[in-house]
């Protein structure tokens, strides 16, 4: 941050507003070539041939309008096997993948693995990462596999609940159409949320729909580690998405009764909010840090644009060697 603010990227104010020390960027490097790599490093010790289903995740523009990223990876990884598909959820984005794909695989488990992908960067026109948001965005690319056979961590129960009366909050005093990025508009999250939160008063319906959400996360995170078979006190780490800290705090750790020295809020503040990569980084920095071993269990966790909300439950079978 202190090289953002010095090259008058950002104001002391600005970048005292979100805590975060830092952004990753990926310069002109592509998040199709990102994703590539990301693929290619989770896919280590596995056969390609054995992926039957990809998702591709990403918030921001990839490539050429009218082209598709995920192919890009069957082109040049996979072969054309396996269905491909691009999700467009948000920063939730991984745990609608991981949903998706547990129904694929238990409806098709001869059809083999999934791999998850997400990338993003966001160094374009139309976008400041330094000043369109309340966060930092930072451009990275993720990827994992899921299988019903073996693996180095097991999910053991997942969720995902909407609150859509929000998703006003992401378009507010923003037409539909035609859509902004067609018109060469500049994307600010900061004026939506002004006028957003302008139109939230203490008995409106939209008050009420943030008090709704906060009670649905509780109520998520209560079922599924019933599902899981664990409690509070058997969570060893939370993961969320790169927010300001508050919001960290506030929406997520306080859910889980855990302090904030257990969230992966001090390694996310320093590559900022990188859309739907944020959980997995954070999974692979827990894991490559010797912060987790066999036997622990990790709370992910993230929201989403349109008001949603995502929970997984995971526990570390092993420590993977490559991390």
């Amino acid at each position: 941050m202190e090289s953002a603010v010095a090259r008058g990227l950002c104001t002391d104010e600005e970048a005292a507003a979100h805590g975060m020390s830092g952004a990753a960027v990926a310069g002109d490097v592509s998040a199709p070539d990102m994703a590539l790599s990301a693929a290619k490093d989770a896919l280590r010790g596995h056969d390609p041939g054995d992926i039957g289903l990809l998702l591709y995740t990403d918030i921001w523009h990839q490539g050429p309008d009218g082209w598709y990223p995920q192919y890009y990876l069957q082109h040049y990884l996979l072969g054309g096997d396996a269905l491909a598909l691009e999700i467009r959820q948000g920063c939730n984005g991984i745990f609608y993948g991981m949903e998706l794909a547990a129904g694929y695989l238990r409806g098709f488990p001869e059809r083999g693995d999934a791999l998850l992908v997400a990338a993003d960067n966001f160094g374009t026109p139309m976008i400041d990462r330094w000043r369109s948001a309340p966060f930092l965005f930072g451009d990275a690319a993720s990827a994992l596999v899921l299988s019903t056979r073996s693996g180095f961590a097991q999910v053991l129960a997942m969720a995902t609940a909407s609150v859509p009366e929000l998703e006003q909050e992401h378009r507010a005093g923003e037409p539909l159409y035609p859509p902004g990025a067609t018109t060469g508009a500049f994307l600010d999250l900061r004026a939506r949320e002004r006028r957003f939160n302008e139109q939230v008063t203490e008995d409106s319906t939209l008050r009420k729909a943030w008090l709704v959400s906060h009670m649905r996360m509780l109520q998520m995170v209560n079922r599924l580690m019933a599902e899981a078979g664990i409690g509070y006190e058997d969570i060893d780490r939370a993961i969320f998405t790169n927010l300001a800290p508050k919001s960290i705090e506030h929406r997520w750790m306080d859910v889980l009764r855990l302090p904030m020295e257990k969230s992966t809020w001090e390694y996310g503040r320093t590559i900022g909010h990188t859309g739907a990569s944020d959980p997995v980084l954070s999974l692979h920095h827990l894991l490559s840090t010797g912060r987790l071993g066999p036997g622990d269990h990790v709370v992910m966790g993230s929201v989403g644009s349109g008001g949603s909300i995502s929970c997984a439950i995971v526990r570390i079978l092993a420590v993977p060697q490559h991390c």
